[in-house]
């Protein structure tokens, strides 16, 4: 909240995202309302909430009218019939368009000491347990819903800030921004698995901003690099890239020479490609475009 108050203002953005660590923590969600920001965060699927849509159940006349049951994110999802959910195309994969099957519903959930709390939108969404693409943030276990076809992943996103009533928001609106919640997930993973990302010893704020400055940029670098590489056969690969500029790095201590390098990275292409086009023979099946190549 720190970093918000004071960077806010000067980077231009319309929400902020977060997994199930930082939505299941009622106060956080509370300041980004009175900040007047746009969030959608994810919940773990055993939230406490009451459906504000559902019928009301049938009045006595005597005492309080009776208001909705408090229900787990699950049971509520359990209730919902098959029409209720809206299939919608995030983006194109290389296996064919990415799909995501979503449900919204306004909700009250409950805050400290179990006492109400204020109106959200509950956002559920679904994808076959057989695709794995990425798409959603990784999440721990008690984030996510499975049943025997289906695996769930449950948001929280305000109804109001800063006193201000807001429109509702659309699913393909939602849907975009999980997406992009996603893949900054898979950037920042991908960071500390290529350039160090993770491998700091600094004793700042400041030298820790430099740090992750300098691993993303190194990582826009390499992944600008393979889209590059990846318009020709065989395509070049981010790991291809990396190990090109790791020989190029140590011509301090020896001079392996351009003609060598590419020599080297024109082997490791050619044997995967190779094992590609050998997988794909094996099923019986048309290798992609990019992958066709005359291999004897």
């Amino acid at each position: 909240m720190e970093m918000l108050d004071a960077w806010g203002d000067q980077v231009s953005h319309g929400w902020i995202t977060g997994d199930e660590e930082l939505g299941r923590h009622t106060r956080l969600r509370h300041d980004l309302r009175e900040r007047g920001e746009r969030s959608v965060l994810g919940v773990p699927c055993t939230t406490t909430m009451r459906d504000l849509e559902a019928p009301l159940p049938a009045y006595s006349g005597r005492g309080r009218r009776p208001k909705s049951p408090w229900q787990s994110v699950t049971q509520w999802r359990q209730g919902l019939d098959a029409e209720a959910w809206m299939s919608l195309t995030v983006r194109d994969g290389e296996k064919g368009p990415v799909e995501i099957e979503m449900v919204k519903g306004r909700v009250q959930t409950r805050i400290e000491r179990k006492r109400p709390g204020p109106e959200e939108w509950l956002v559920v969404t679904r994808r076959p347990l057989a695709d794995d693409r990425t798409l959603e943030p990784q999440a721990s276990p008690d984030a996510t819903d499975q049943d025997a076809r289906y695996r769930y992943h449950s948001y929280l996103t305000p109804t109001w800030v800063s006193e201000m009533e807001l429109e509702e928001p659309s699913l393909a609106e939602l849907a975009r921004v999980i997406k992009a919640g996603a893949c900054s997930e898979a950037r920042c993973k991908r960071g500390k698995g290529e350039v160090g990302m993770d491998a700091y010893q600094v004793r700042t704020w400041q030298g820790w901003h430099h740090h992750m400055a300098l691993s993303l940029m190194a990582v826009w670098f390499l992944i600008g690099e393979t889209h590059r590489g990846q318009q020709l056969t065989p395509a070049l690969t981010l790991p291809h890239v990396r190990y090109g500029l790791s020989l190029l790095l140590l011509e301090v201590f020896y001079t392996p020479g351009v003609d060598d390098i590419c020599r080297r990275v024109q082997r490791q292409l050619q044997r995967n490609e190779l094992a590609r086009f050998s997988h794909h023979r094996t099923r019986k099946c048309i290798p992609p475009r990019k992958l066709r190549r005359e291999i004897q």
